[in-house]
């Protein structure tokens, strides 16, 4: 009797061994390391990395349980892109979501072992990050925007809104990508009849002076290329009463007069979908990088009011947004 009690004890203990160690296995906590040159202080910018978080929570990391996100800002100076780098690798990330080509160059210039997510790039090929769009060949992936073929949709949109304008400003900062898509802004406008004249404003400091020499070229209208968001801008361009188009949504709500950009919020949920693959063991190097098939075009009616601006009704009809 006290054998067969014993044996049973020990089933017992063998079944419930396994068990009480399951419990004590350590739970896998993944990390993001999320750079962006702009700051996330601006709202519209926070809205965006809140659908990255949304789509993240979506597929099952939760904040605080299973998912640490560090991000950073580097308030538009790119400078401080390698020191913020450094430490969020300290920080022993699984993934680098790097928002825009100057943080993805910083990246890659930081480590070739940890998965980047371009979210999104310009030019990924031309940039040096990925061989190809199908077979992206080293620790790389993630997103391109098209900027590079909606430049030419963004100068007839501002034409056909401001079509007595003949000379028109394109802004750029030091984002290394903007030279070339200057050339493409003018010969879009050259195409036109208009001319470009490029306008640097390397840093969020050089703006107010940018917008003087804008004034003193006797710029008609403004083209702001895709870039990180720089929040003065509107308000610059409303003071000089200058029609502007921007190729990014976030400055739609700051004042804006149109936009005309693939849709941010599809690229986000994207690029969170991009980590959930990697976490799950997809290699970067054969993950095809992926474009974005959804535009918008928005409108802002009552900066509109505001510069004296009638939009075409036929500008109305595609618009996928309109701000009252």
């Amino acid at each position: 009797m006290l054998r067969r009690n014993f044996i049973r004890m020990l089933g017992s203990t063998v079944l419930i061994w396994p068990a009480l160690a399951t419990g004590q296995t350590k739970k896998k906590i993944w990390r993001v390391a999320y750079l962006y040159p702009g700051s996330l202080a601006n709202p519209a910018d926070h809205a965006v990395f809140d659908v990255f978080r949304a789509e993240m929570k979506r597929l099952g990391y939760l904040e605080g349980q299973n998912l640490v996100i560090d991000d950073r800002s580097a308030e538009g100076k790119l400078e401080r892109l390698p020191a913020f780098l450094t430490e969020l690798i300290g920080l022993n990330p699984d993934v680098i979501v790097a928002i825009t080509t100057p943080a993805i160059a910083a990246a890659q210039r930081a480590t070739a072992t940890i998965p980047i997510i371009m979210a999104p790039a310009t030019d990924p090929i031309g940039s040096g990050f990925i061989k190809s769009f199908s077979h992206p060949g080293a620790n790389i992936t993630g997103m391109a925007n098209m900027m590079g073929d909606s430049v030419g949709k963004a100068v007839e949109l501002l034409h056909t809104i401001v079509p007595s304008a003949k000379r028109i400003a394109v802004l750029t900062s030091n984002n290394p990508t903007h030279p070339e898509q200057y050339q493409l802004a003018k010969i879009a406008a050259n195409t036109l009849g208009l001319s470009a004249v490029q306008v640097a404003a390397p840093t969020p400091d050089d703006l107010e002076a940018a917008f003087e020499t804008m004034k003193q070229e006797s710029c008609e209208a403004l083209l702001v290329l895709g870039d990180v968001t720089r929040p003065t801008i509107p308000g610059l361009a409303a003071k000089i009463k200058l029609p502007a188009v921007y190729q990014s949504g976030p400055f739609m709500p700051l004042g804006a007069l149109a936009s005309y950009h693939p849709k941010i919020e599809e690229i986000y949920v994207k690029v969170a979908q991009y980590v959930d693959r990697i976490f799950k063991g997809a290699n970067p190097a054969d993950y095809p990088v992926e474009q974005p098939v959804v535009f918008e075009l928005g409108v802002n009616l009552k900066t509109a009011a505001a510069l004296g601006v009638t939009i075409p009704d036929s500008v109305l009809a595609r618009a996928d947004r309109i701000i009252e």
